[in-house]
């Protein structure tokens, strides 16, 4: 099926909706991270940033070939950090904010639909929105966090996996994320997509596949 076909089709109605988390249900901002590390640090802010903020490490550990003990050992070596690894791990973690409107359609939703989240993310980013949004979390049927699974957006194995936890045929799923190259992947596995551009636009794009909100 086409992606172009799977944005036109309105007649099958939709049985699970699949949610990023990042800039969709929780805001995010790596400068916060920075901020809270840079007291720590032995290294010119330049060497943290470059080390922090490495896409190959990135997609290492959010795809689970890194597990966080590496992790910690490769910036305390590469960083000079004196801290302990809890002080580390929390300045690491602790940026995300709720994105309210989101959070708040959440539970509406839910009576109705199958919920399913689908991130890129890592241990220690994952362990801290699980418990910060708890509430909000707890009205998804399943996580599928690229950590765990091994792969990342928008590999197609990420979506498979996805799909078999969605219980419904890949028309019957739609799919909000905040990057345009993400809800393509989707979309190419026959999924509607919907790249997340604020509050209104989304109700509005769900309103057009049938989804009542």
């Amino acid at each position: 099926m086409s992606a172009q076909s799977v944005r036109g089709k309105t007649s099958v109605a939709i049985k699970s909706i699949v949610f990023d988390f990042g800039n969709v249900i929780g805001c995010f901002d790596h400068e916060l991270v920075y901020q809270k590390l840079v007291p720590l640090a032995g290294v010119p802010s330049e060497t943290l940033r470059s080390v922090l903020f490495d896409a190959r490490l990135e997609d290492d550990y959010e795809s689970g070939r890194v597990i966080t003990a590496e992790l910690l050992r490769h910036v305390r070596g590469a960083c000079g950090f004196r801290c302990a690894d809890d002080e580390l791990i929390a300045a690491y973690a602790d940026m995300f904010w709720p994105n309210q409107p989101v959070c708040d359609l959440v539970p509406r939703l839910k009576p109705r639909y199958r919920l399913l989240l689908l991130s890129n993310t890592n241990e220690l980013h994952a362990n801290q929105f699980r418990w910060q949004f708890a509430d909000t979390l707890s009205h998804f049927d399943h996580q599928i966090l690229s950590y765990e699974v091994g792969v990342r957006k928008p590999n197609p194995g990420i979506f498979e996996r996805c799909q078999r936890l969605a219980e419904c045929a890949p028309a019957e799923c739609v799919f909000i994320d905040d990057l345009a190259k993400n809800v393509e992947g989707g979309r190419a596995f026959g999924w509607h997509g919907i790249v997340y551009q604020g509050i209104e636009d989304l109700r509005q794009r769900l309103a057009q596949i049938g989804v009542l909100v």
